[in-house]
C-alpha cells in the first residue's frame, strides 16, 4: 500500500509540474518563447558535445582502406571512453581544431585494435591542412619494431596475420616505375622503403634517444617538429630550438597504423607514426551502411544511396 501511495504521489507531482510549465509557456510573449526555444537548443547542443567528448561519437568511413572490415560509406559508433575522455577537439559544424585535454585512459591502444585517431598530416607536414579523423588498425605500439617482407607484416620478428575480413590481392603486380615512385613517397624520407617491403623500423617510445647526424636528420626533422620543436640544419650542424644537438629524446609514445586493405591504404607507411595521445577511440558497431559511390568512383545521389543500402551490414561488430 505504501508503494502504491508513493507512485500515486509521484505521478500527481509530475502532472502538476507539466500543468504549471504549460501555463507558464502560454503566458509568454512571442519573444520570450523564441528565447526559451534557443535555450533548449543550446542545452541539447552542450549535452551532445559533452557526450561526444566523453562516451560515444559517430564516425563516417570515407575511403576503402579498411575493407572489408569496414566499408566506404559506413557509419560507426566509436567508443571514446576506453582511450581517455577528452574535452571537445573541434568546434562542431566549423571543423576548427581546439586545444583539448584528455583524462587518463582505461587502457592504451594495443596491437590489433581498430583505432580512430587525429590525422597527423602528410609526410612533410608538421600539421595537417585540416582537422580530420582517420581509421586504421594498430599494427605496432611504442617500442615495437615493424618490418614488411614481400607483403607479410612482422612485429618484433613475429608475423602479424592478415585480419579475417581484410581485402588483399597477393597476385597483383606493381610496375617497376610504380615501385620506384612508391619508395620515394614512403616514411621516413630517404629510407627507400616500399609498401610491400618496409623497414625494419622501431616505433618511438617516450624516453628513446635518437642519435642525429647529417645522414639521418631529414628522417627525423618533421617528427621532431611535430613534437613542438624547431629542428634545423645550420652551417653544417643540427640545431633544436636554436641549440646545437647531436641527439633528440622522444617526448611521447606512438603507434603504427595500417589499413586492412593493405594494397590500397595510405597509412603510417606513408605519413609516419601516430601519437598515442591522438588516438581517440575504437569503433564498436555499424549503425548505418550504404554505398556512397558507384563502381567508377562517382558520388551517388541520395536516391542512388538509398538503392544501395547494405542491410546485412547493419549491426556489424567491428573487430
Amino acid at each position: 500500500m505504501a508503494q502504491e501511495n508513493f507512485i500515486s504521489q509521484w505521478w500527481q507531482r509530475r502532472q502538476d509540474r507539466k500543468r504549471t510549465e504549460r501555463l507558464r509557456y502560454e503566458k509568454m510573449t512571442t519573444q520570450e518563447k523564441m528565447i526559451d526555444f534557443v535555450k533548449t537548443l543550446l542545452k541539447a547542443f552542450v549535452l551532445v558535445v559533452i557526450l561526444n567528448g566523453i562516451l560515444l561519437a559517430a564516425f563516417t568511413v570515407p575511403t576503402g582502406s579498411m575493407e572489408d572490415t569496414v566499408l566506404t560509406g559506413e557509419n560507426l559508433f566509436v567508443n571514446k571512453f576506453i582511450f581517455g575522455p577528452s574535452t571537445p577537439q573541434i568546434i562542431p559544424l566549423f571543423n576548427i581544431a581546439l586545444p583539448y585535454f584528455k583524462t587518463p585512459p582505461i587502457r592504451k591502444p594495443r596491437q590489433g585494435d581498430v583505432i580512430v585517431f587525429i590525422f597527423p598530416g602528410n609526410r612533410e607536414q608538421v600539421k595537417a591542412d585540416e582537422f580530420t579523423y582517420y581509421l586504421k588498425r594498430c599494427i605496432a605500439v611504442s617500442g615495437d619494431t615493424i618490418s614488411i617482407v614481400n607483403d607479410s607484416v612482422y612485429v618484433n620478428g613475429v608475423q602479424f596475420p592478415l585480419p579475417p575480413q581484410a581485402k588483399y590481392d597477393p597476385a597483383a603486380a606493381m610496375p617497376d616505375a610504380y615501385i620506384e615512385a612508391d619508395k620515394a613517397s614512403t616514411f621516413p624520407p630517404g629510407k627507400g622503403f616500399a609498401r610491400s617491403n618496409y623497414g625494419p623500423l622501431r616505433v618511438p617510445a617516450e624516453g628513446d634517444v635518437i642519435q642525429l647526424n647529417e645522414t639521418n636528420f631529414e628522417e627525423w626533422r618533421v617528427f621532431i617538429q611535430r613534437e613542438g620543436h624547431k629542428a634545423e640544419w645550420n652551417n653544417g650542424g643540427i640545431s633544436i630550438d636554436g641549440q646545437k644537438a647531436t641527439s633528440y629524446t622522444v617526448e611521447r609514445n606512438y603507434v603504427f597504423g595500417m589499413g586492412d586493405n593493405r594494397w590500397n591504404s595510405l597509412d603510417s607507411r606513408y605519413w609516419g607514426f601516430i601519437p598515442e595521445h591522438d588516438v581517440v577511440g575504437t569503433p564498436l558497431i555499424v549503425y548505418w551502411s550504404w554505398a556512397d559511390k558507384d563502381r567508377n568512383g562517382r558520388e551517388l545521389s541520395l536516391f542512388g544511396r538509398l538503392a544501395h543500402i547494405r542491410w546485412s551490414r547493419l549491426g556489424t561488430i567491428i573487430r
